[in-house]
């Protein structure tokens, strides 16, 4: 943490601000019982958090946005493959890429956390600004507005708006030149240590870990916080 007050707090959106509703345990068990198999919360936070690395990794390399189609399809049979793994079950990538396609058949959208309007708010009446740093492909306003995070942080800047993924220091370079602050002034909020932590210290900002499943419990290189309103709480004496 850094040893003065930052001027802004940057919030990764999915899996920090936002997640799946319904919630992604009832949309992997909707989709795998259709083949026969039975998925506990437990299994698949395990396998969100090694598929959610494994996107991490290729957002470093190649972007997924960037594939053409049937690229994609084959990386996220190998996303879904790695949810399933986590949770107990063997598969091939074909039958991965099955259960992936009826994952995508699931009605669901993307939503608060119940936490962050009032956790966002209680930064913003203590004098933080507030801002999402997102890989969302759409522009940022947009995204906002979407989610209901409209009012509740300053701005938004997303790969949609700038053209690069986190890690890349684009990204991070972009917000803070939207902010109008020094990187040293700014601290990054998210779950992904690599694309989200690290990343952003790479550009010299601080990081906070948001673990919000219970992920990484012996974390020790960065602060972290279940929700948002531990991130208020990390500063109440800076």
């Amino acid at each position: 943490m850094p040893d003065k007050r930052p001027e802004i707090i940057f919030f990764d959106v999915y899996g920090t601000l936002a997640g799946f509703d319904p919630p992604r345990e009832q949309i992997q068990q909707a989709a795998a019982a259709k083949f026969g198999m039975e998925l506990d919360r437990a299994g698949i936070d395990r396998g969100y958090q090694r598929a959610d690395q494994f996107m991490a990794e290729q957002n470093a390399t190649e972007p997924v946005r960037l594939m053409l189609p049937a690229e994609r399809d084959s990386f996220f049979a190998r996303y879904e493959q790695l949810v399933l793994e986590g949770a107990g079950h063997e598969v091939d990538l074909s039958t991965a890429g099955e259960v992936w396609a009826e994952v995508r058949l699931q009605e669901y959208r993307l939503a608060l956390f119940e936490d962050v309007r009032p956790g966002l708010n209680d930064l913003r009446s203590s004098g933080f600004r507030t801002a999402a740093l997102s890989n969302m492909p759409m522009p940022g306003d947009e995204m906002c507005e979407s989610i209901g995070l409209t009012g509740y942080v300053e701005f938004a800047v997303t790969s949609g708006d700038v053209g690069a993924e986190k890690p890349d220091p684009r990204i991070f370079r972009a917000a803070l030149d939207r902010a109008g602050v020094e990187a040293s002034l700014a601290i990054m909020v998210g779950d992904s240590i690599g694309s989200d932590l690290r990343a952003a210290e790479a550009v010299g900002m601080s990081a906070i870990l948001m673990d919000r499943y219970n992920n990484h419990p012996w974390h020790k290189e960065h602060p972290r916080v279940t929700n948002v309103f531990g991130v208020a709480e990390l500063f109440k004496s800076v």
